[in-house]
């Protein structure tokens, strides 16, 4: 039964290749950004801007839950005073590791807030749109919040 947990190994693998994908994504993203610079306004400029840092956030999104979720679950990384150690990684768990993602799906969230709130209009079903992701954003944060909460509250031992 304990050897199970090698069973989440070619979830992780395929993350990786999610995160290779992601990669490829962002630098398309960057040579269409270059390649327009002469023709590209503030605003324009502004949005895919926003678009490379959702993409980046996504990608530490993805690395988080690689990771964490590989150290977690699946096998020790021994990294003990390597360089290339992450600072978050030394004490993570199953709680720190769903507060970090809750914390990170907010700041997609935020970008993607961001970017409707620029691009709004004065058509109705825009704004019913941003609504919503106003309603979801704020569901987000207040899951964070209690998720943090209820780490917080568990005995020390549990961590």
């Amino acid at each position: 039964m304990f050897l199970s947990r090698w069973l989440q190994l070619p979830l992780y693998l395929g993350l990786i290749v999610a995160q290779v994908v992601y990669v490829w994504v962002f630098l398309k993203d960057v040579a269409h950004l270059v390649g327009d610079i002469g023709a590209l306004t503030e605003t324009t400029t502004m949005l895919m801007v926003l678009g490379l840092v959702d993409v980046v956030m996504v990608a530490n999104l993805l690395l988080m839950v690689i990771v964490g979720g590989y150290e977690t679950f699946v096998a020790r990384v021994n990294l003990k005073d390597h360089p290339d150690e992450p600072e978050w990684l030394s004490h993570v768990n199953a709680n720190v590791l769903k507060v970090k993602l809750a914390t990170a799906i907010i700041g997609i969230s935020s970008i993607h807030l961001l970017k409707s709130f620029i691009e709004i209009s004065g058509d109705t079903w825009v704004w019913q749109q941003t609504m919503w992701q106003v309603i979801v954003h704020v569901a987000f944060i207040v899951s964070a919040i209690a998720l943090a909460l209820i780490d917080r509250l568990l005995p020390k031992s549990q961590h």
